[in-house]
């Protein structure tokens, strides 16, 4: 069998019904995903439905019922950290629509359980499902704050902002013991190295003190994530995140400490929480947040099907619209990553969804200024063996 069609098998095409849907005992001709579904039991707390075998493995693996009730044997779901052992840890990227070149990943895998997530595709590339094993199979990097320290140092490193947050978030639940995201910002703080923070966390105000230490000096600004005021949408597709108000609560510890903050709008996905833009925008404005952004869903590789699987088992009768909108936004497509474009899609929805953003922005007085960070204090730790300068 070719990887073409063996990856056909895994993840079947996309066939909307050509009805609006009901309870999913209606339509499992059209979602073959749906029945390789994991127990609501097992899955309790998490994001995803299911655990399908990552895009590069060779077999795909499925749970079913061979008639024992052996499926009822198996245990839930539980957080797994294992160390991640890399030797790097600054990651580059050479992307021409986001606004850093460099970032750091404390962990691999992120418990929050966003269904939308973008990184979730990345851990096929340890043979992991993007699935439940994405937020229960975690990677921790113990080592980071010492490896940064090593690579700030090298003589031919040139300072920039070091983006944080950017793939899987560094304050998931896990960090709270391990701490390793604090470690990160002491080097960088001892280093006088600009950092952006983006986290759908409350968990980033036990670090106040080392951000409100650098923000004076223009070295830190932070961004958290809003993506509803809804509770019941918001743990449904964010189980293990900080609850709205939290979130905003966190926005405002962190202002009122002279720190820099942005809300993000993000994902903004049609249907389902593209209502919410201006009231998302009012409450963080009273937070005392200046700046703002928006992300319009995006669906690549395994996500697509983990999110339709999702809107299927907790909204079936809004599938139908809220994928032809994605569809109107994309080209006709579920995703299209082209650059310049994947963030906030083209068309007519596109542009409106823009506007608005625009339009409550301008009337809440968010982004007449954006925060600005200086290298202008960076200073490189010394490396062992290093002579002292005797100037």
């Amino acid at each position: 069998m070719s990887p073409a069609s063996s990856h056909a098998l895994k993840h079947p095409p996309v066939t909307a019904p050509s009805e609006p849907a009901g309870a999913l005992s209606d339509i499992p001709a059209d979602f073959p995903e749906l029945a390789v579904a994991i127990d609501r039991q097992r899955r309790r707390g998490r994001g995803a439905q299911s655990n399908a075998s990552g895009r590069f493995e060779a077999e795909a693996r499925v749970a079913f019922d061979d008639g024992w009730q052996s499926l009822e044997e198996l245990p839930p779901f539980k957080t797994i950290v294992a160390v991640d052992t890399s030797r790097k840890v600054i990651t580059r990227n050479d992307s021409p629509d986001i606004g850093f070149d460099r970032s750091i990943n404390p962990y691999r895998g992120c418990e929050h359980g966003c269904v939308y997530c973008f990184a979730r595709p990345t851990h096929a590339y340890l043979g992991l499902s993007p699935g439940l094993d994405f937020e229960s199979k975690l990677f921790a990097k113990p080592e980071a704050p010492a490896l940064l320290e090593k690579e700030l140092a090298a003589s031919g490193y040139e300072p920039r902002m070091i983006a944080i947050g950017t793939n899987t978030d560094p304050y998931q639940p896990i960090e709270r013991e391990r701490k390793i995201m604090r470690g990160i910002l002491e080097v960088l703080e001892r280093t006088s190295h600009p950092v952006g923070i983006v986290t759908k966390s409350a968990l980033v105000t036990r670090d106040i003190d080392i951000l409100a230490r650098m923000a004076k000096r223009n070295l830190a600004k932070v961004a958290i994530s809003v993506t509803s005021l809804d509770p019941k949408l918001a743990r449904t597709m964010e189980p293990r995140a900080s609850t709205p108000p939290k979130r905003l609560e966190a926005l405002k510890q962190l202002s009122d400490a002279g720190i820099p903050t942005t809300v993000m709008v993000a994902p903004v996905i049609p249907a389902l929480n593209d209502s919410e833009i201006e009231r998302i925008l009012d409450a963080a404005a009273h937070a005392g947040v200046k700046e703002a952004s928006y992300v319009l869903l995006r669906l690549p590789l395994e996500v697509r099907d983990l999110f339709r699987e999702w809107l299927m088992a907790n909204y079936p009768d809004r599938y139908r619209h809220v994928f032809t909108l994605i569809r109107d936004m994309r080209g006709g497509r579920d995703y299209d990553a082209k650059w310049g474009e994947r963030m906030k899609g083209t068309g007519p929805m596109a542009w409106t969804i823009g506007r608005r953003f625009e339009i409550a922005c301008d009337r809440l007085g968010i982004n007449k200024r954006r925060a600005k960070l200086t290298t202008d204090h960076f200073a490189r730790p010394k490396r062992n063996g290093d002579q002292l300068s005797l100037f």
